[in-house]
């Protein structure tokens, strides 16, 4: 268990981290887009792409928070729906997961 907080607090540094090099992306982003069209265009999607990942990256650090709280609270093995333990493989994986392999997929 002290494996997989050390892996889930290291991934909250990094998703903190990532959270802000796409916030300061778009702070600097506030200048009007580029008078050439088709770099107007790039300029578009790249933000429409930094934002999708921005969410993504959001998404990821709010599982990521449940589960040390879930690990703090003793719990952080247990499937949430079922109360069976997840499989180490299932966490070795998605060390996140707060379902078993079983719930997820019905999920």
């Amino acid at each position: 268990m002290a494996d997989r907080k050390q892996e889930l607090e290291a991934l909250r540094e990094e998703l903190v981290a990532r959270l802000d090099r796409y916030q300061a992306h778009r702070e600097q982003k506030g200048a009007p887009l580029d008078k050439d069209t088709e770099d107007a265009s790039t300029e578009t999607v790249n933000d429409e792409v930094i934002q999708a990942l921005q969410q993504e990256a959001e998404d990821e650090l709010r599982q990521v928070l449940h589960a040390l709280k879930r690990l703090a609270a003793g719990e952080g093995d247990a499937c949430e729906q079922c109360g069976e333990p997840i499989g180490d493989a299932r966490l070795r994986a998605l060390p996140y997961t707060t379902h078993c392999r079983r719930c997820a997929e019905r999920l």
